[in-house]
């Protein structure tokens, strides 16, 4: 190794949300001279005037191009992606009573769930029983319960399909679970379908 090396490591995919996209935000550079390093961290890479989601494919050679512009006798070694994807997400600006209420919503679904929950275990899982003693309970009627079973029928889908598309930061152990797997083959297949499309279709940000 010596002082005219720069090692470059670029992920396939990364996320942004600023417009201007600037070296340090989509690669790791590492060199003996650090006033260099320094120096093309803050080099503009691209400027997007996308206003929606939006993928840009890179190719490695147009980030050679910009440094060697600006350091053209040093040696860059690339330890990273040939071809990498830009993916710029503009920030959403909502109020903060978004925020509030989605807490008062989840806080209801944890409450009622959990209420739901042991009312079932005491009863050994006779869940028509337990939507008629509800159904009585909040209207003073025997029958009608039936509604609470098509809300049920209908809810319990849609939560495991909630629940499988969201993965907690916190878990028993470091292994990953079968479905974080699949997510992530399923990703590593979508980059390597989006720069192959846009390799095909000449959309890729390369060297002229």
């Amino acid at each position: 190794m010596n002082d005219s090396c720069l090692y470059i490591k670029i992920d396939k995919n990364t996320m942004v949300t600023n417009k201007t996209i600037y070296l340090k935000d989509i690669a790791k550079l590492y060199s003996h001279d650090s006033k260099m390093v320094n120096d093309l961290k803050s080099q503009i890479v691209f400027e997007t005037q996308a206003t929606k989601k939006t993928n840009y494919i890179f190719s490695i050679l147009k980030l050679i191009e910009l440094i060697n512009k600006i350091y053209p006798d040093v040696q860059i070694i690339n330890l990273g992606e040939s071809d990498f994807i830009i993916h710029y997400d503009p920030p959403k600006k909502l109020p903060k009573i978004f925020d509030y209420l989605k807490v008062f919503m989840v806080s209801l679904m944890v409450f009622f769930g959990a209420a739901f929950t042991i009312m079932t275990f005491n009863e050994d899982a006779n869940v028509k029983e337990v939507f008629a003693a509800i159904y009585k309970l909040v209207t003073g009627s025997e029958k009608g319960g039936g509604i609470l079973e098509i809300s049920y029928a209908v809810g319990l889908p849609l939560g495991i399909i909630v629940f499988f598309n969201h993965f907690s930061k916190l878990k028993l152990g470091n292994d990953p679970t079968p479905m974080q797997v699949q997510m992530r083959l399923y990703e590593e297949n979508l980059d390597t379908t989006l720069i192959e499309n846009a390799n095909r279709e000449g959309k890729t940000i390369d060297v002229l």
